[in-house]
């Protein structure tokens, strides 16, 4: 006997109320902006947690905070821009209007690192073990930011009929997918699985709590390169709107790329033995280890 989950209750139909939450006189709360503060200051109060827990000021990690919003916003609206280039080319007065959505995460995590690197060196301090201490941080903000394309209807997948479909508005759906009133819904699926990730990192982070011995510095970042890209690899081969270099989904090559870079630097701190290179000049002893 075949199972038609088409028939089962629609208890998981999701459909978005819209994408402003009040306005307030000529004020418009929009709940992406809303979800991106909420997973900025979450995100930093949890990098401090963490910091306290491996002896390192907390608030080394309150100022980094700031240098990554700086970095990571523009380049996560830089990068999707770049790739929407013709249509933007024709409306350029929508570039600056990151509220309405349009910004790649793999934008965020470029211009992150970039930041924290020169954090790193500004501060002298190690860059890995930075990148340890807000690795968790940033799979939790992840999984929160992905909910603000569920209000904005967008980064949806391809038509489906399960009990947990996405219902998009004519006018967000594609032209050629007008006729189809369902999608799946590739927000949730990335959400979930950044959870999942985000719950693999803080298991290991905390297993030095245990009498384990603690995982190797910049350990934990590669996890979470693996791991995410390994996720977004194959939930973008669902999604409608990727943004495209030819017949190339970026976003599938950039995670590919992730997760080679991810398992290589674990195999070179675990098969090879060697700490991974230094990228910024450090205090002689500053890497000591993180969870």
């Amino acid at each position: 006997m075949v199972l038609d989950l088409s028939t089962l209750p629609l208890a998981f139909q999701f459909t978005s109320p819209g994408p402003i939450l009040r306005t307030i006189g000529p004020i418009t709360i929009r709940w992406y902006g809303l979800l991106i503060a909420a997973a900025v200051l979450i995100g930093v109060s949890l990098s401090r947690y963490l910091a306290k827990r491996r002896q390192v000021d907390p608030e080394l990690l309150s100022d980094l905070s700031i240098w990554l919003v700086i970095g990571a916003i523009p380049a996560a609206r830089l990068y999707y821009v770049l790739f929407q280039w013709p249509e933007y080319a024709q409306h350029p007065d929508r570039i600056i209007k990151i509220w309405q959505g349009g910004i790649a995460i793999h934008g965020a995590i470029i211009g992150g690192l970039i930041a924290a690197l020169i954090f790193a060196k500004v501060k002298q301090v190690p860059f890995w073990q930075l990148a340890d201490l807000v690795a968790p941080a940033l799979i939790l903000g992840q999984a929160i930011g992905r909910w603000g394309n569920f209000f904005n209807s967008e980064a949806f997948g391809s038509p489906t009929n399960l009990p947990w479909k996405l219902f998009i508005p004519p006018e967000r759906r594609p032209p050629e997918l007008a006729s189809f009133e369902y999608f799946h819904p590739t927000f949730l699926y990335e959400s979930v699985w950044n959870l999942l990730v985000f719950a693999l990192l803080l298991f290991l982070f905390f297993r030095g709590l245990q009498g384990k011995p603690r995982l190797k510095v910049g350990s934990l970042f590669l996890v979470y390169l693996a791991t995410y890209s390994l996720g977004r690899l194959w939930i973008e081969g669902l999604r409608t709107d990727s943004l495209m270099l030819g017949p190339l989904r970026i976003a599938q090559v950039v995670s590919l790329t992730g997760i080679i870079l991810g398992l290589a630097g674990l195999a070179w701190l675990y098969s090879a033995k060697r700490p991974l290179p230094d990228v910024v000049s450090t205090p002689k002893g500053g890497s000591g280890g993180v969870g």
